[in-house]
């Protein structure tokens, strides 16, 4: 009896740990990702490219001063500002 809660209980907590991570809800395409694209000729700063989950929608990147600047179904393309590298030797 009690191997077979803590088995529940270690089941449970490594569902868990994985929903939480969120590598495979993103690989299964249940949440939406962002990756890098290419900048386009003529346009400046960093480009991403969002696309949306079966669960949730494609992530907002307002909040990282980002500018969306088209949306083709569950695709959206952002335009963020260029990274600013300091330091010696950057």
């Amino acid at each position: 009896m009690v191997k077979g809660v803590l088995a529940c209980a270690a089941i449970v907590v490594a569902l868990m740990v994985v929903i939480k991570d969120g590598r495979v809800t993103r690989e299964m395409g249940l949440s939406g990702s962002c990756i890098s694209v290419q900048t386009p000729k003529g346009q400046t700063g960093n480009w991403v490219k969002c696309t949306s989950g079966k669960l949730q929608g494609a992530p907002n990147l307002s909040r990282q001063s980002c500018t969306s600047v088209e949306a083709q179904g569950k695709i959206e393309y952002w335009r963020c500002p260029a990274a600013i590298k300091a330091g010696p030797n950057s």
